[in-house]
């Protein structure tokens, strides 16, 4: 009935997640709110885990892509489910730390680290730093020096595969901020500079080509190619990499017209063609890492909003105004991103009516879905819109000064608290007078 497995209907009609009662969920820690369904995520990493031991003998490592949704408590859960973990500032570093995650098993990605963060990351122990650039690597050359460390690096490259997603999340292209070009020859100059280097140790080289992915393909052309580049690496330079990471990108179902491939079969084709280039080019088959990450949470997470308003534009639309808005969501506004939108306590009911949910922000772009198939909207009533786990909280503001959700965790009926809610004295805690 609906496109999260975790979601249910109870006896009054009401939507539920993990078995609670949206409603009551709404009545007790108010709106809007985020709530996470533990078993989804712990299900969903266990996949992860499983599908390496199935396909490629236990060697490699599923890095939780924590930009999804950083923070203290789901940190611990991926470390829990023998996660790694992928990490891209300082602040999800230190969130890290103070969650208590093995740093040896945490990777550090981003196009632009600053000397404080890798100074950071270095300090902390961080397992590995995956250079953008030839600035990064002569700055964390430098660093590790200083401190007498030899750096375990990967390198980030452009494969140069078109993933057919949206322009702003692509980012395996020649055109893109992230990472070295395969085809100009710049990554192979960036790989033969870092074998020069007496304080990094070149283990690794990544890729990412983009998110929100349903094709296997792509995925499987970036191994190939990559594969290629370390057996190229190798005759070059006589240098073996042992890791490779494949980054993550796999879709999830935000509709009824998104069908993502089970990882299972994505695992099983990269696998195979992971083995075959390792033998083509006479090279061992590597350790292999990926980063899922709205794969892990997006399905697992709704957001409950409370209908303010209902405004009826005869001839053009029905407006309802929601308690939320950009500040919690700003997907529609970026990307015009798809949602399913459920009315909580008419669940049972088939939509009737389309209407455009926006938000409380004074912007005219400040909407959440629209001309969406809802039942019966009124004011008072509890909207969920759906697989909103992964960068929904992550990427929420305080645009027009509106405190930022709390966060609820829900398994077996039961429901905590995993961030609160922001409050006004929150807003204000680093103002200072005139």
């Amino acid at each position: 009935m609906f496109v999260n497995d975790c979601l249910n209907v109870n006896e009054k009609g009401h939507l539920t997640i993990g078995g609670c009662d949206t409603l009551e969920l709404a009545k007790e820690f108010g709106t809007p709110l985020y709530v996470m369904d533990e078993a989804t995520i712990r299900n969903t990493c266990k996949s992860y885990v499983n599908s390496i031991k199935t396909h490629y003998d236990g060697k490699g490592l599923p890095m939780y892509a924590s930009k999804a949704l950083s923070c203290k408590a789901l940190v611990q859960l991926a470390d829990s489910e023998n996660m790694g973990l992928d990490v891209v500032s300082g602040g999800e570093i230190y969130t890290a730390m103070k969650a208590n995650f093995p740093p040896e098993k945490i990777q550090f990605h981003g196009n632009n680290k600053t000397e404080a963060e890798l100074r950071m990351a270095l300090d902390y122990n961080i397992g590995k730093i995956i250079v953008d650039n030839l600035y990064e690597l002569e700055l964390l050359n430098k660093i590790a020096g200083e401190k007498n460390k030899v750096v375990k690096i990967s390198m980030r490259i452009k494969p140069g595969i078109d993933a057919h997603t949206h322009n702003f999340i692509m980012t395996g292209q020649i055109d893109s901020k992230f990472g070295f070009a395969l085809e100009t020859g710049e990554a192979m100059a960036a790989v033969k500079e870092s074998l020069k280097l007496g304080n990094v140790d070149l283990t690794e080289l990544h890729c990412h080509i983009g998110s929100q992915i349903f094709d296997i393909d792509p995925f499987v052309k970036a191994a190939e190619v990559m594969m290629d580049f370390i057996g190229q690496i190798k005759r070059e330079t006589g240098h073996l990499v042992t890791e490779l990471n494949l980054g993550g990108g796999y879709g999830i179902k935000y509709t009824e017209n998104d069908n993502p491939v089970p990882y299972d079969n994505y695992m099983a084709a990269v696998s195979k063609a992971v083995k075959a280039k390792a033998a083509e080019n006479d090279i061992p088959v590597p350790f292999i890492y990926m980063e899922p990450g709205r794969s892990v949470v997006g399905e697992a997470g709704i957001t409950l909003y409370t209908v303010g308003g209902r405004k009826e534009i005869p001839n053009v639309r029905t407006y309802v105004s929601v308690d939320g808005g950009m500040t919690d969501n700003i997907r529609y506004a970026l990307y015009e991103s798809e949602y399913t939108v459920v009315n909580a306590g008419k669940a049972d009911q088939k939509p009737n009516e389309k209407v455009t949910v926006a938000g409380k922000c004074c912007e005219s772009g400040d909407l959440i879905q629209k001309d969406t198939p809802v039942a019966d909207v009124q004011v008072g009533d509890i909207l969920a819109v759906l697989s909103t786990g992964a960068y929904n909280y992550s990427m929420a503001s305080n645009y027009n000064r509106n405190p930022r959700p709390a966060i609820v965790m829900v398994k077996d009926g039961k429901a905590r608290l995993i961030v609160k809610r922001e409050s006004y004295d929150d807003l204000v805690a680093n103002d200072l007078d005139l």
